[in-house]
């Protein structure tokens, strides 16, 4: 490695974004481009709030990379205080994380390393030689490209009771607790986020920051019109409403419009199966770590079959004043995450890898 920060361009012929390398054992994991490319790409497939994709990447040197904040695309009025960013982030750190381990090199994770001066600066990854990747590990990665948030009907079959202990382990390890709601306590939770739902879409200012993040086919970013899902018939489940502000609300507002072409309608599960994820705390650190459970629990998911949707509305109601009150037995709910079985859906869109990524090391100097 030279001390200019530049990579050569040799890396695995033909490999593809999630090919596991063949010379893991000879190569450090961030010494070509190839190789950069590979991990990034599979970091940037993870979920984050209205698909605004708040991450940027670092190359540090041949071993190690960063994880910053992007805070240009926070929502200031849906999530202020950079929760959601951060749950965001945490799920492309886990990905970047599955990733590494593909090479045969072990991740070694420092959150939140520089606080005081860097508080953008949400990680530093170094990694070192370590096994080779185990079949859970292969299988996590394998599901990478086909994880989707899916805001469709489902057909209302329950979960097997192995299945949702896998998704509740899968949570475990990075410091979450995944929870079953169920009867009373479900409606309960539902008519919180049917309430939330209804506050917030009664502001102009969320509308408009709605508007700005959906409804573009073009963009490498926000929500595609057909990510958005129909609109629950009857209102029995609070999905929230991305078509507010844009084009398809004008739409769906005209005089006759359930009947015209547009944005369809369509009948929702009656018994949603609901999960809610917990942290100990409620603090940035745990946001990272909530979403890094999150996505190992979407990735399991998504390995057995099932799709999955999130509701966050009453978390994004919290006054700042208020953030890490009214903790439970389990700590404080950082998702609301809906589990089932639904039709299969498109992906949508990713920004390329050259935009989140800067390849100078950190001692190259700036031409």
């Amino acid at each position: 490695m030279t001390g200019t920060g530049a990579i050569p361009e040799s890396g695995v012929p033909g490999a593809g974004p999630y090919t596991v390398p063949q010379s893991a054992d000879r190569e450090k994991p961030f010494a070509t481009r190839a190789g950069v490319r590979r991990l990034v790409h599979a970091a940037v497939a993870a979920p984050s709030v209205h698909n605004t994709q708040p991450w940027r990447f670092r190359r540090a040197d041949d071993a190690t990379m960063d994880l910053y904040a992007d805070l240009d695309r926070l929502l200031a009025v849906t999530d202020p205080l950079g929760r959601g960013l951060g749950i965001s982030c945490g799920a492309a750190l886990f990905n970047l994380r599955l990733a590494i381990r593909m090479t045969g090199h072990d991740p070694q994770v420092q959150l939140l390393p520089d606080p005081g001066e860097r508080p953008d600066l949400l990680a530093t990854v170094r990694t070192t030689p370590g096994s080779p990747p185990d079949h859970d590990e292969r299988l996590l990665y394998g599901m990478i490209p086909h994880r989707r948030t899916n805001r469709f009907p489902f057909d209302g079959r329950p979960l097997p009771r192995n299945v949702f202990l896998d998704l509740v382990t899968a949570a475990y390890p990075e410091g979450a607790t995944l929870v079953l709601v169920k009867g009373r306590t479900a409606r309960r939770v539902l008519d919180m986020v049917a309430v939330a739902e209804g506050t917030l879409t009664a502001e102009e200012s969320y509308r408009a920051e709605l508007a700005r993040w959906t409804g573009s086919q073009t963009r490498s970013d926000g929500v595609p019109e057909h990510a958005f899902g129909p609109r629950p018939r009857h209102g029995e489940l609070p999905m929230r409403d991305f078509a507010l502000g844009g084009a398809q609300a004008v739409r769906d507002l005209r005089p006759g419009a359930a009947g015209e072409p547009g944005r369809e309608q369509a009948d929702f599960e009656p018994d949603p199966q609901l999960a809610a994820l917990f942290t100990k705390g409620d603090s940035p650190l745990d946001w990272l770590r909530a979403g890094q459970a999150l996505q190992r629990v979407l990735l399991t998911a998504t390995a057995h079959g099932v799709a999955a949707s999130l509701f966050s509305q009453p978390l994004d109601l919290r006054p700042p004043q208020h953030r890490g009150d009214h903790a439970g037995p389990l700590g404080h709910v950082q998702m609301l995450v809906r589990l089932g079985y639904g039709p299969p859906v498109p992906r949508v869109p990713r920004r390329p890898v050259f935009e989140v990524l800067n390849l100078r090391t950190r001692g190259a100097r700036r031409g």
